[in-house]
């Protein structure tokens, strides 16, 4: 499993995992993050147990496991979170685990002994360290009807899960984990935003508050990460884009 540094400033650092070769095909690619800040990190989206051994592998090999000591789960679905319970057995048990409201009762079908903080429908903050707060900013509907970012104002990442979301053919040609040919990119982005957003006011609401942030670089859950210019051309590109194309089957 690749990892790649995203932001490393002191003790303050984001590192992306994901594009591990030995992943079966049945199985989607997924990219998982970690934010430290000194001894304190938090894992977003861990992703699903078929993935744990590598990732688990991947991790070691940059932090101590015991240095993580939250875990952020964006919304319900098993690529996101069934590993939860395995993270729980490495980790120390009472780790924190931040998840919607809405998910609670659902995420406990991955481990019912798990106690989960809430995260109410607006959005909260956290301090993962006494110098960094991070912010978990309301996505809900894209595509998850609870469904959350996480941003770091710092480093001027956002994490937006399955938003910017990209399906890469195995035979897609290296480079890495950054977008490097936006035009070429969209075709392996467009079918899934146009049927996994189901929601053009959503969409709109989510444009309009990350609109007003500083995003050097936003990272998605699968695929591609994007950074610089392409951040905005991506949401240009979304903004301007037909979804919910499920509809149509009902018509016919």
């Amino acid at each position: 499993m690749k990892c790649v540094t995203l932001f490393r400033q002191d003790d303050h650092c984001w590192q992306a995992f994901g594009q591990d070769p030995e992943k079966p095909n049945r199985i989607i690619d997924t990219n998982q993050y970690i934010v430290r800040s000194g001894d304190a990190a938090i894992l977003l989206d861990p992703g699903g147990i078929e993935v744990f051994p590598a990732m688990l592998a991947a991790v070691t090999r940059e932090i101590p496991v015991e240095h993580i000591k939250a875990l952020f789960i964006s919304h319900q679905d098993p690529d996101i979170g069934s590993s939860l319970p395995l993270w729980r057995r490495v980790c120390q048990r009472d780790i924190d685990i931040y998840i919607s409201w809405l998910w609670e009762s659902f995420a406990s079908h991955f481990d019912r002994d798990a106690a989960f903080t809430t995260i109410p429908d607006e959005g909260m903050e956290i301090a993962l360290s006494p110098s960094l707060r991070l912010r978990f900013l309301p996505a809900h509907y894209l595509h998850s009807s609870g469904n959350f970012n996480v941003y770091d104002p710092h480093a001027r990442i956002l994490f937006s899960g399955d938003i910017g979301a990209a399906l890469i053919p195995r035979d897609h040609p290296a480079e890495g984990m950054f977008v490097t040919d936006f035009n070429r990119h969209i075709g392996y982005m467009e079918g899934f935003h146009r049927r996994w957003m189901p929601s053009t006011l959503a969409r709109d609401a989510w444009i309009a508050q990350v609109s007003k942030l500083d995003i050097d670089i936003l990272a998605p859950q699968h695929g591609l990460i994007f950074r610089g210019d392409d951040v905005k051309r991506f949401l240009d590109w979304f903004a301007a884009l037909e979804i919910g194309s499920g509809v149509a089957a009902i018509n016919r």
